[in-house]
């Protein structure tokens, strides 16, 4: 993963230790995600689970979130069309739902707050982030 974008300003302590940042992937890369998100034999994933390795599931809503993980790593896929103001709530700090976005905690008080006028879905991917990692990427900003 582009693990190595993350800087110093994505690294928060309150109220959780979590990062939470929209620099790890460029709009292009995200973009063909994006458009093939029905279709995960489509080359652009294929390509992309070959490159990073990483375990994910796209998933239509933080309903389906697995809080089995030591580590969630949330991307979130706002819809385009989607011009509602949604958030995610992380022990209570408010963080926008926005497209093309990182949220990545071992907290497990995770909720997503609609917006006034509910849109049909929310999508977004879970990524497969191991404790190790997670360590380390705190022992870089958190020491």
């Amino acid at each position: 993963m582009n693990w190595e974008k993350l800087k110093p300003v994505h690294y928060y302590k309150e109220p959780v230790e979590y990062f939470y940042t929209s620099s790890i992937f460029d709009t292009k890369e995200y973009d063909a995600l994006y458009e093939n998100q029905n279709n995960f034999n489509h080359k652009t994933w294929i390509a992309f689970d070959k490159k990073y390795k990483t375990g994910f599931e796209f998933l239509e809503s933080f309903d389906d979130l697995n809080f089995n993980k030591e580590v969630i790593c949330l991307w979130f896929f706002k819809e385009r069309s989607n011009g509602t103001v949604a958030h995610v709530s992380v022990d209570g700090k408010l963080l926008a739902y926005h497209p093309n976005t990182f949220l990545i905690t071992q907290s497990k008080n995770i909720k997503f707050i609609e917006a006034k006028r509910k849109y049909i879905r929310n999508p977004l991917v879970q990524l497969d982030l191991s404790i190790g990692k997670y360590k380390e990427l705190i022992n870089l900003f958190g020491a």
